[in-house]
């Protein structure tokens, strides 16, 4: 079982996005997902309840909820048989609940926006994965991914330059485009919508899937294609 954590302790970030439209990818690659919501906003909640019926099943577990007539374990139960775990994390975590989070973490993606603010946060929640979570930079379990990204903006490279400083993989640049909205918006990812629509968007994922599929551990690939099939 696969275990990936989206983690970036400032609101806005787009944790719930690349969640779900990970979650998304590999249901309709034909594994059993799990999707994890630890966020009390219950944004992928809302996103699996308008999940069409006809798109792959993504299992949900609210973890976020606290039911005093059952034990934490049992709340937090997965699934007999599941193949992938996404877990989408809430803003503000604690510093004393990133261990648990990243328990038998696989990869922990950390969205950044193109801002000095998010810039900022996201330096100290990598500071705190290696301090507090004890993650080794050098296990290549941590990758860094630029998000809603307009690449012709001084901001833009500003963030780049931000990254290339890290000992953390830079693994890749999505762009801001409304084509995550809409297709939130109806409880699918953009892997759900028809390819001629979002062929640019599908393309920027490459590098993200490769590396937690484990084909660029360790390597900075936020710039260049993977050599993917389409599936």
């Amino acid at each position: 079982m696969q275990k990936i954590v989206v983690l970036n302790p400032k609101g806005g970030s787009g944790k719930t996005t690349i969640a779900t439209n990970l979650a998304a990818y590999y249901a309709l690659a034909g594994n059993h997902v799990v999707l994890m919501d630890y966020d009390v906003q219950a944004s992928a909640t809302r996103w699996i309840a308008a999940r069409p019926a006809d798109r792959p099943a993504i299992d949900l577990v609210k973890a976020f909820e606290r039911n005093s007539r059952m034990t934490r374990a049992w709340q937090l139960h997965i699934a007999a048989g599941a193949t992938h775990v996404i877990v989408d994390t809430p803003a503000a975590t604690p510093r004393e609940a990133l261990r648990d989070l990243m328990r038998d973490a696989h990869a922990v993606v950390i969205p950044v926006l193109p801002s000095e603010i998010d810039i900022h946060a996201a330096s100290h929640c990598i500071g705190d994965l290696l301090m507090c979570a004890k993650i080794n930079p050098r296990d290549g379990r941590i990758g860094v991914v630029a998000n809603r990204v307009r690449k012709d903006t001084r901001v833009y490279q500003s963030l780049l330059r931000f990254l290339k400083t890290l000992e953390i993989p830079f693994i890749a640049s999505l762009r801001d485009a409304q084509a995550y909205v809409h297709a939130a918006g109806v409880g699918q990812g953009i892997f759900d919508l028809p390819r001629y629509r979002v062929r640019a968007d599908l393309e920027s994922w490459e590098p993200l899937l490769t590396w937690l599929d484990g084909g660029n551990r360790g390597s900075n690939g936020g710039d260049s294609l993977s050599s993917r099939r389409d599936r």
